[in-house]
C-alpha cells in the first residue's frame, strides 16, 4: 500500500458523507469544506480544481432554486458536470493512489486503487440540487428486496461460466481501503447518480419500469472502459441495484447492496479480472 500522511484528508471527506445521510446536513457541509481546505493546503486540490467545484455546486442550487427558464439548463450541465467528474476529466484533482498493480489473489489480474477526491463531490451537489435524494419514506417490501438478490449475485457465477471470473478464495491486507473506498467513494457516488437521480427521475416522467431500465442502461453504458461484456454485466446488476432502491425507497438501502456485491466479488472470485 502507498498510504502517506496526506490520505487523511480523506477522513472528513468519509465522516461527511456518512452524515450527508443523516438529518445533519450541515455538520456534513462543515466536514465537506474542512476537506476541501485541507485538499487546497496538500496540494491534492488546485484554485481551478476549487473554482470547478463551486460552478458545479452554483448548477446545483440552480437546479433547485432557480426560475423556471434556468432550470433545464441548469439540469443539463450539472448533468454534464457529474459525468466528467466521474470520467476524471476535469483539471485541479490530484487523487491519492493507495494501491498500485497489486494482486488479489493468484489468478487475478491486476489491480491498481486511487482515493478520489472529484468523484465523490458528485453525491453533495445532486444533494442539494434534489431533495428527495435519499429516497422516499415508505415501508419497504422486505420479501421483494430479498428475492431480487437472488438473480443479482447469481451474475457473479455465472460471470465464472462464461469465463471472466474464477472461483478464488482472497482477503488481501488491503482488503480495509478497498471496501472503505469502495462503500463511501465509489458506491455511494454511483447510487446517488443512478438511483437517487436518474432512476426517480424517470420514474416521475415515465414510470416505475421504464425509469429501472433507463438507469440502468446509463449504468452499463457508464462502464464502457471495460469492454462490451463488463457493459452488459453492469447494466444487469444496475437493475438489480435499482430493484432494491424501488422495493425499499431508500437509498442506503441500494449503496449496502452494490457494495456488498464489490465485496464478494473481491472474496470470493478473482478481481477484477481472471488473468489470461
Amino acid at each position: 500500500m502507498l498510504l502517506s500522511a496526506s490520505a487523511l484528508l480523506w477522513l472528513p471527506l468519509a465522516l461527511a458523507i456518512m452524515a450527508g445521510f443523516t438529518r445533519y446536513h450541515r455538520v456534513s457541509w462543515g466536514l465537506l469544506i474542512i476537506t476541501l481546505l485541507s485538499a487546497l493546503g496538500s496540494g491534492h486540490l488546485t484554485f481551478v480544481g476549487a473554482g470547478i467545484i463551486c460552478v458545479g455546486f452554483a448548477l446545483a442550487y440552480l437546479a433547485a432554486n432557480g426560475q423556471s427558464h434556468w432550470r433545464t439548463t441548469a439540469w443539463v450541465a450539472l448533468l454534464l458536470w457529474c459525468l466528467a467528474l466521474f470520467l476524471h476529466w476535469l483539471p485541479g484533482f490530484s487523487n491519492l493512489k493507495v494501491l498500485d498493480k497489486v494482486i488479489a489473489s493468484a489468478h487475478s489480474t491486476p489491480f491498481s486503487l486511487y482515493l478520489n477526491l472529484d468523484k465523490p463531490l458528485v453525491f453533495f451537489a445532486l444533494l442539494l440540487a434534489f431533495p428527495t435524494l435519499l429516497g422516499q419514506s415508505k415501508m419497504p417490501n422486505i420479501k421483494a428486496t430479498l428475492l431480487s438478490l437472488v438473480p443479482l449475485f447469481a451474475l457473479l457465477p455465472i460471470a465464472v461460466w462464461l469465463g471472466a471470473l474464477a472461483f478464488e478464495w482472497s482477503l488481501p491486507e488491503w482488503w480495509w481501503i478497498f471496501a472503505l473506498n469502495n462503500l463511501l467513494f465509489t458506491c455511494v457516488a454511483e447510487e446517488a447518480l443512478f438511483r437517487g437521480l436518474i432512476q426517480q427521475k424517470a420514474q416521475q416522467q415515465f414510470g416505475a419500469i421504464a425509469g429501472l431500465l433507463i438507469a440502468s442502461a446509463l449504468f452499463g453504458m457508464a462502464h464502457f472502459a471495460g469492454g462490451p461484456l463488463l457493459m452488459i454485466f453492469a447494466a444487469l446488476a444496475g437493475l438489480g441495484y435499482g430493484l432494491v432502491f424501488h422495493f425499499t425507497g431508500r437509498l442506503w438501502v441500494s449503496v449496502g447492496v452494490h457494495f456488498l456485491f464489490n465485496f464478494a466479488h473481491l472474496l470470493f472470485f478473482t478481481y477484477p479480472m481472471l488473468a489470461r
